[in-house]
């Protein structure tokens, strides 16, 4: 190739490169001026009702459109209380759901049942909330319900926390829909990581003599913990922000309950319900603000799976 050549496609791959490298960047920081911009739209929209309640909005039960008192502690401790629920159920299942696939099941069945896990993740929370509402909320309601009452709801301590009418909706009622939800998310995950252990360990360990068991919580889980906690920390923010399934079956009352069979509300919730509705500049405020701090309860769950991500990296390899 004649030398002009050669440094006239030298040059047009220098441009190329420099145009690449530039547009990677303005792309990741486009990024964060995107989250900026959200952030500070969502502080300037609360700051009404940051001046009007401050930190007492965020310990507040009150709810009064019409009295303009407000508070986000029952939506707070529903979002919360609800996605706790929905990791209690989830995690132990979507345990036994990758435990199966990976190990037990028969060749044949484990590309049909993965498929219809991964369907079940891609189903429409509204979807979800139908059902919940239409089909689970009855049956739970005449079947489930009065079996709690009975046996749970007399216990001492853990009485209170079950006990009430059985109306079918609720925080526990939202709280399993929520668990139903997130299950394909985290079983998917916890499959795929699952098959990435290498044979060699696990065959060497059945040839010692551990059972399966003792496979997946000795040597399985500590090689994926990583990917584990990971999906694990996708199905609580897809829980975190879940709004429509919950809006069908929580209840939304802006009642304070000890019972997790009352109905409750959660933030994503009253915001879908009450937000086409407000009026002023306060009721509209106190909205933007919950959003806020659903933004910033999901911020902190990341970080914290962020930092328990990091710390786990960093044992690799180290004789626990």
């Amino acid at each position: 190739m004649p030398t002009f050549l050669r440094e006239a496609s030298l040059k047009r791959h220098t441009i190329l490169d420099l145009l690449f490298r530039n547009l990677t960047r303005v792309s990741a920081f486009g990024v964060l001026v995107l989250l900026a911009a959200i952030i500070g739209s969502l502080i300037i929209g609360s700051m009404p009702t940051i001046r009007a309640f401050g930190f007492g909005f965020l310990v507040s039960p009150d709810w009064d459109p019409v009295g303009e008192r407000f508070g986000a502690l029952i939506p707070i401790i529903g979002t919360l209380v609800t996605s706790a629920i929905a990791l209690t159920i989830a995690i132990p299942v979507s345990f036994g759901i990758a435990l199966f696939l990976t190990e037990l099941s028969p060749r044949l069945l484990r590309r049909p049942l993965g498929i219809a896990i991964e369907l079940l993740a891609g189903i429409p929370s509204i979807i979800y909330g139908m059902w919940g509402l239409f089909v689970f909320a009855p049956l739970f309601a005449d079947h489930i319900e009065p079996w709690i009452n009975d046996h749970i709801g007399t216990m001492p301590y853990i009485g209170p926390f079950f006990s009430g009418p059985p109306m079918g909706i609720g925080m526990l009622t939202a709280g399993i829909i929520l668990a139903i939800m997130v299950i394909p998310f985290i079983a998917s995950v916890m499959r795929d990581v699952f098959e990435v252990v290498p044979t060699l360990l696990k065959e060497s360990a059945y040839g010692l003599g551990a059972t399966t068991w003792e496979v997946m919580w000795k040597v399985v889980l500590p090689y994926t913990r990583i990917g584990v906690v990971g999906g694990i920390m996708l199905g609580l923010g897809r829980a975190l922000g879940e709004t429509m399934a919950i809006t069908f079956v929580i209840g939304n009352s802006h009642e304070l309950s000890k019972s997790l069979l009352m109905p409750g509300n959660s933030i994503a919730s009253a915001l879908a319900n009450e937000f086409t509705e407000a009026y002023g500049d306060l009721y509209t405020s106190a909205l933007i603000e919950l959003g806020l701090i659903l933004f910033f309860i999901t911020f902190v769950v990341l970080s914290l799976a962020r930092y328990m991500l990091f710390k786990l990296g960093k044992r690799e390899g180290q004789v626990t």
